[in-house]
């Protein structure tokens, strides 16, 4: 029941900014996770930032750090993702993911450092030339 739908992204050149955005529905409870993933072919599936609606908190994987924000509106029930200062590195498939039910902060973080969560987006593809 729970689904995910992403929009956005798209090209950009280095120092440029895309904003991805997660329309989310289906949840049935208050506290769960919310989280923005990026993926290479060959390469595992791994976490760029994470909102924790119980606390709330969010993280964030250090290669993003003060260029990507993560934020959840939650009358609109949205996810978004402003990415700022683009690199090259940062091309990728992006996949917002997400898990159901009540989760501790503990749980949460380690489902997305996992990249373990149960619902995904469709992805979206993100490019960045030098």
């Amino acid at each position: 029941q729970v689904q995910l739908v992403q929009s956005g992204g798209g090209s950009a050149q280095a120092g440029g900014s895309l904003r991805l955005s997660c329309a989310y529905s289906g949840f049935s409870y208050s506290t769960y996770c919310l989280a923005w993933f990026r993926q290479s072919p060959g390469k595992e599936r791994e976490g760029v930032a994470l909102f924790y609606t119980g606390a709330p908190s969010t993280r964030y994987t250090d290669s993003v750090k003060g260029r990507f924000t993560i934020a959840l509106d939650i009358a609109n029930k949205t996810l978004d993702l402003q990415m700022n200062n683009l690199k090259p590195e940062d091309t990728d498939m992006y996949y917002c993911g997400a898990d159901d039910g009540y989760k501790t902060e503990v749980e949460c973080e380690e489902r997305w450092t996992e990249a373990g969560v149960n619902y995904w987006g469709q992805g979206t593809q993100v490019t960045v030339s030098a």
